[in-house]
């Protein structure tokens, strides 16, 4: 017997798998858990949606639609191969299954003719809804085809199950055919062969990029000598930084954000100043430390000197 791993270990395996996944909403928390148990849980389902469309197919998965309610699974596999979580615990996609296939599937061994529909599939089987038409000719991309092999693996993987852990609804309930299409033993060899491995390891995070450091000093000369000089020089580099802080305060126009600290960029530094409540001779477009320090934190550079 094996307890459902947390959403947040869920989570965790299938990214660990190397899957795209995309969390919607409130996924965590959106369940049947109300209408009966979850857990044990002894396997993974796969399903088709008879939908198509991208938005359309994970939205019905998420909100369900008359009669069913949702969630119908716990991960959408979109054709693009990317995983969209819609729900966690008990969810609305297996039903009512054979007896003799949950038991087959905790002893890990091949399945016999699903003929009966008598036990509670919701409460023991993670689901993954994956978007076709389940018609025989709506293609399967092969990075959907591997997106459903890493997220079975990913939960095998957790639970030390093996592939015979992994199975489709039709071989649950008896008059489904889903996922049609889909050439399920190249599935399972795949899973198979992918629970002999270690996961892929992650790449490191990328280092966030340093932050702009403006000078002061530097930028009072530019501020100071810029208006006045022919040819519109740019002296100094800051001062491209400080003007693209202005644009997006909505104080300086983008056609003006050039480096060159002008009239027209001391005018709008001065309204900075005012808007900050300087008046006067203190709101002169000539950066003082506390003004500007003031725009980086909102801007995301350091100032110095």
């Amino acid at each position: 017997m094996a307890p459902p791993m947390s959403a947040n270990s869920f989570l965790a395996a299938l990214v660990a798998e190397g899957l795209t996944v995309i969390e919607e909403g409130d996924w965590r928390d959106h369940n049947r858990n109300t209408r009966g148990p979850w857990g044990p849980v002894h396997g993974v389902m796969i399903h088709h949606t008879v939908t198509s469309g991208h938005d359309t197919t994970v939205s019905i998965c998420r909100k369900g639609y008359s009669g069913l309610p949702g969630p119908l699974c716990h991960g959408v596999i979109c054709k693009k191969g990317h995983v969209h979580l819609v729900g966690y615990g008990r969810a609305n996609h297996a039903g009512l299954g054979d007896p003799d296939v949950l038991a087959a599937v905790i002893a890990e061994r091949a399945l016999p003719v699903d003929n009966q529909a008598t036990v509670d599939g919701n409460r023991h089987f993670y689901g993954f809804e994956c978007e076709n038409l389940g018609d025989g000719k709506d293609p399967w991309p092969a990075a959907q085809l591997e997106a459903i092999v890493r997220a079975a693996t990913a939960i095998c993987r957790h639970h030390s199950w093996d592939e015979e852990s992994v199975i489709r609804h039709l071989d649950w309930q008896p008059g489904k055919v889903d996922p049609r299409g889909v050439d399920w033993d190249d599935i399972k060899a795949r899973v198979a062969k992918r629970l002999g491995t270690e996961p892929a390891a992650q790449p490191k995070p990328k280092p966030k990029p340093a932050r702009p450091v403006v000078d002061l000093s530097e930028l009072v000369k530019a501020a100071r000598s810029n208006p006045a000089a022919a040819s519109q020089p740019v002296t100094y580099s800051g001062v491209k930084t400080v003007e693209a802080a202005l644009v997006d305060e909505g104080l300086l126009t983008k056609r003006y954000s050039d480096g060159h600290y002008g009239t027209t960029t001391v005018q709008a530094y001065a309204a900075w100043q005012r808007r900050l409540g300087y008046r006067g001779a203190d709101a002169d477009g000539i950066p003082g430390k506390t003004s500007l320090v003031k725009l980086g934190q909102r801007h995301g550079f350091d100032v110095r000197n």
